[in-house]
């Protein structure tokens, strides 16, 4: 595995210095593809970067996942972490624009992967956030304006959970019942309506 090229390893050091926070592990991979991706586990000390061809998009990644490092987990109820909040997306723009990354290549490589993103650049600022951000819900809107209408493939029914191999499904229409919907079906009895494309 090769090592982090000497700008990454800088870049790093320099981060965690201004922050006065504990340098990650850092891993890094080439790959032969146009983006990168990286994950962050504070719980064993690393961050793994996996570099696409883009430069712009290898820093990208890099300082999200810096900003991963810095920003403590909030917790939500029951437990669940909040992942890319409000809190997370102030210090990566800062960190962003800090070192190198312009506004607009921060927008599109975090939109395209978090859409999310957009309303939290627009709460913060960012320049040219607010005309993407209207830009997306144009075109969702265009799509849904575009979808077929749902039809009812299966009338309402009481939930009826039966085990199919490893899954949980509905007796009556056939669907997998998984997460909290199936929590909340074994705890008191439920009803659904199976809807379709016509």
């Amino acid at each position: 595995m090769p090592d982090a090229p000497g700008w990454a390893r800088s870049l790093v050091l320099q981060v965690c210095s201004e922050a006065d926070a504990p340098l990650p592990r850092l891993s890094w991979r080439n790959r032969d593809r146009p983006t990168s991706s990286g994950v962050t586990r504070q719980s064993v000390g690393g961050i793994s970067l996996v570099a696409g061809l883009d430069p712009m998009d290898q820093r990208l990644t890099l300082l999200h996942e810096l900003a991963h490092w810095l920003t403590p987990l909030a917790r939500r109820r029951r437990g669940r972490a909040r992942h890319h909040d409000a809190a997370f997306y102030a210090r990566a723009f800062d960190l962003y624009r800090r070192h190198g990354v312009p506004d607009g290549a921060a927008l599109a490589g975090e939109s395209m992967r978090y859409p999310s993103s957009l309303g939290h650049a627009r709460a913060l600022g960012v320049s040219g956030a607010d005309t993407a951000w209207r830009e997306r819900r144009s075109r969702l809107r265009e799509r849904a304006r575009r979808r077929p209408p749902m039809r009812v493939l299966v009338e309402e029914h009481v939930v009826r959970l039966v085990r199919d191999g490893r899954w949980t499904r509905c007796a009556v229409c056939g669907v997998r019942v998984v997460g909290p919907v199936l929590r909340r079906l074994r705890r008191r009895p439920g009803r659904h309506v199976l809807l379709g494309i016509a």
